[in-house]
């Protein structure tokens, strides 16, 4: 079947179950063919293509509301949703959205792209419906992953609390981005090999029908037994205890399975859920054997040999550089021990791991407890370094405020995928840190403008002993910076020029650099010199240097990948203003207050206007502005 033609899924309704088998052949072959060529989330969808077509076939979306959590396993429902024809745009600029997108399809009716949110949005539409006295099912769909979330357990308290009807599917593959950790993890390996119990439990129910006037002792004792099968039969039955019936184990590619479980958990009422055991990567043999998550996410590959197509780089990802570092100094000093949530593979720290097993902690999917966590041991003197992707920082920012930097604790908070990180789009782009830290006491930030100067941050940080620091690196590969034998301490708060010019200044920090170089030897040749500041402590501000070019008079252009809201040029303009500097001319360039969608890196920065040729064209405008009021000063003067 051309599964690109797909308009709706209303057609599954009609399907043999040996036809939809068929088609979901069909379904993985066209997810490896589009993948190989746009790269995207393989993996998550090859194990949930059975899953998808079931819920497709026995609800009706979108009336019928699927709650995906996270979103990157949605490609088969965007495919039977009528966007198969678009995948060859998928993650691409103005194309197809990697996660669910509300303005994409009247299908998507819940947008996310981090995990743990499911149950919650469910709870809530049921809540609606039942208050609107209306009619119908509302689905949630969560890996076991997502599951060990705080969210994800404060929403099944309330879920068993409230017993509105709702059904949950836990798809069960053993595995997140990586493989999963933690007691809630080891609970559902328990629960796999104890499928006998919803049996028995439906047998004994049968039994007790049958017995003529059934009540009294009889019935109490007969509840009793039922309660204590469960304990015999399935060791914690978690969910039966909040007051949520469980259906499984079920075979995830069984659709003989999956659509009588469905049929089953839709007239039940109260909440309801199905434990689906999936294979992460099914049907494509690459994948199906990956233990590590390398194809949880994918940029291009071969398809024959499963080989990643990757362009040749010369220089380290930035991850690496981190990796390294703290390999090097934790030899050195047994008080260094890494925090991750659940991203040891995304953040490049298996040689950590590997060296260090017992002081790298992967603390699962859990970034308010991996921060608490982080700055308990700063409180007995370790010192913790924090691995958190930006855009999963954010929900820990309590954690980092009340408990971190509140008690001023040595926490370093190694802040990956600072900036723009492309084609995973607006839940991923990690330009709102800078503005939501810079306003936290004790915190001091900063960004390299190199892999080198990275690397002698993190050992800056490391001795660092008066408080928490917060180190920002870019997603991708360096610059190519020569990497200095031995680290080297910057002073905190201490900014340098790296090209001199008495014309106009920029301010800029990280990858922003390279752009504002460039401009700067564009506007050499038309008589401009551009002084370009490595602004790499965000926070404090070299204010020594501020003032020395306030005092220069020369226009201050702030350049910044992050939102314009709170961020960096704001500190720039607050300083100024509250030293009495109002004569000098100040812009700003970052990002505007909007979302950044998806898109190659490149392509965004185009997007948002931080280009050299963008930064030239403010620089000559604001020479020319400074100009203009140096002639009316003399005319005024005169």
């Amino acid at each position: 079947m051309d599964v690109s033609k797909i308009k709706n899924p209303k057609f599954l309704k009609k399907m043999s179950v040996n036809q939809m088998t068929d088609l979901a052949g069909d379904i993985r072959s066209f997810l490896i063919e589009k993948l190989s060529k746009t790269g995207g989330h393989l993996a998550p969808n090859l194990g949930v293509v059975e899953l998808t077509l079931a819920l497709h076939k026995i609800f009706n979306s979108p009336t019928d509301k699927l709650v995906w959590d996270v979103g990157h396993q949605t490609y088969v429902h965007k495919i039977l949703t009528g966007r198969g024809d678009r995948f060859d745009t998928l993650r691409q600029f103005n194309g197809l959205c990697g996660f669910p997108k509300r303005n994409e399809s009247e299908h998507d009716v819940w947008e996310t792209g981090h995990s743990s949110t499911s149950l919650s949005a469910a709870l809530g539409m049921a809540v609606a419906r039942d208050l609107k006295h209306e009619h119908f099912n509302v689905v949630a769909v969560i890996g076991d992953g997502a599951l060990t979330g705080g969210m994800a357990l404060e929403a099944l308290n309330d879920i068993g609390h409230q017993k509105r009807n709702l059904i949950i599917i836990l798809n069960d593959n053993e595995m997140s981005i990586a493989p999963n950790v933690g007691a809630l993890h080891n609970m559902l390996n328990r629960i796999r090999s104890a499928n006998k119990y919803t049996r028995a439990k439906e047998d004994l129910e049968y039994l007790m029908k049958k017995i003529p006037a059934f009540g009294g002792k009889l019935a109490s004792v007969a509840e009793r037994l039922k309660d204590r099968l469960k304990y015999l039969l399935v060791s914690g039955v978690f969910f039966e205890e909040l007051g949520i019936t469980y259906l499984g184990p079920v075979d995830g590619h069984n659709l003989n399975a999956l659509i009588d479980n469905l049929n089953y958990a839709q007239k039940r009422k109260g909440p309801v859920l199905i434990h689906v055991l999936t294979q992460k990567g099914k049907g494509y043999r690459p994948a199906e054997l990956d233990e590590i998550g390398t194809w949880h996410g994918t940029g291009p590959y071969k398809i024959e040999s499963g080989a990643f197509i990757k362009p040749v780089a010369a220089a380290p990802a930035y991850s690496k550089v981190v990796n390294d570092i703290l390999q090097e100094l934790a030899r050195k000093d047994k008080r260094i021990v890494v925090v991750s949530p659940a991203m040891v593979v995304g953040s490049k720290l298996e040689g950590f791991a590997k060296e260090f097993p017992d002081r790298l902690f992967d603390v699962g999917i859990a970034e308010q407890h991996a921060a608490t966590f982080a700055a308990g041991l700063a409180t007995q003197h370790m010192k913790p370094v924090l691995s958190i992707y930006s855009t999963f920082m954010q929900r820990a920012y309590d954690q980092i405020l009340h408990d971190i930097c509140r008690q001023n604790l040595n926490v370093v908070i190694a802040v990956d995928r600072a900036g723009l990180v492309g084609a995973d789009g607006e839940t991923h782009q990690g330009v709102f840190d800078v503005g939501f830290l810079r306003s936290l006491p004790n915190l001091t930030i900063m960004m390299g403008k190199d892999e080198n100067e990275l690397r002698n941050m993190i050992f800056t940080a490391l001795r660092y002993d008066q408080g928490p620091i917060a180190v920002r690196y870019p997603r991708g590969n360096g610059i190519g910076a020569v990497i200095s034998k031995s680290p080297t301490e910057i002073p905190i708060g201490t900014w340098e020029i790296l090209r001199d010019g008495h014309d106009a200044s920029v301010l800029a920090f990280g990858p922003m650099l390279q752009p504002a170089l460039a401009a700067a030897k564009q506007l050499e040749g038309e008589g401009i010199h551009l002084k370009v500041i490595n602004a790499r402590f965000i926070k404090p501000l070299d204010e020594r240097m501020l003032s020395e070019l306030a005092e220069q008079e020369a226009p201050v252009l702030t350049v910044e990948e992050g939102i314009l809201a709170g961020g960096f040029g704001s500190s720039v303009l607050e300083y100024m203003h509250d030293k009495g500097f109002h004569n000098l001319i100040i812009e700003r360039m970052g990002i505007d207050d909007c979302f950044v969608a998806h898109g190659s890196v490149k392509e965004l920065l185009a997007s948002v206007g931080l280009t050299s040729e963008r930064i030239g064209s403010k620089i000559k405008s604001m020479v020319r502005m400074k100009s203009g009021k140096n002639k009316i000063r003399r005319v005024i003067t005169s």
